[in-house]
């Protein structure tokens, strides 16, 4: 059986945090990143293969690959971490069949027509709609850059805002 130990929304994908901490906690032993962009870039796929820890597999895929593969449990045996940069890839995959439990937002960099919710969380109003869609399904939804972190509940960091 497949273990997925995290669904992670960060705009940098795999990076320091990601590849030396959250993989070494959650005892990744695969990182997925999932996102219909970078499958195309192979500049972009080359550097996340060279961010990626030795101790992991890497998949790059896109949200329709990845639901398929997660839905069939094609990683048995293995800890997937799964990575996107944005809520909305983790809503569609989620719409796909693929159904998490949990999600945990890292960076999202400010970017026009965003607010800052917290230090390196800025989010627009899609992203709101996409946040809320995803707990409106049961989806637990919190922020917490480093496992060090206390892990916040993200929708009240929403409500406060």
């Amino acid at each position: 059986m497949m273990e997925i130990v995290n669904v992670r929304i960060d705009d940098r994908l795999i990076h320091g945090q990601v590849a030396t901490v959250w993989s070494q906690v959650t005892g990744a032993t695969r990182i997925m990143v999932v996102d219909d962009q970078v499958v195309k870039d192979t500049i972009n796929k080359e550097a996340l293969k060279l961010a990626c820890p030795k101790q992991c597999k890497l998949s790059i895929l896109t949200v329709e690959k990845a639901a398929a593969n997660l839905c069939a449990e094609k990683y048995e045996g293995e800890r997937v971490f799964l990575v996107a940069k944005s809520p909305k890839t983790i809503c569609r995959l989620y719409d796909a069949g693929f159904h998490m439990d949990q999600v945990n937002v890292g960076n999202m960099g400010g970017k026009q027509n965003t607010r800052m919710l917290k230090k390196a969380v800025s989010v627009s109003e899609e992203d709101i709609a996409d946040f809320l869609y995803l707990a409106q399904q049961g989806v637990a939804i919190t922020a917490q850059m480093v496992p060090a972190d206390e892990a916040l509940d993200f929708i009240k960091l929403i409500n406060e805002r």
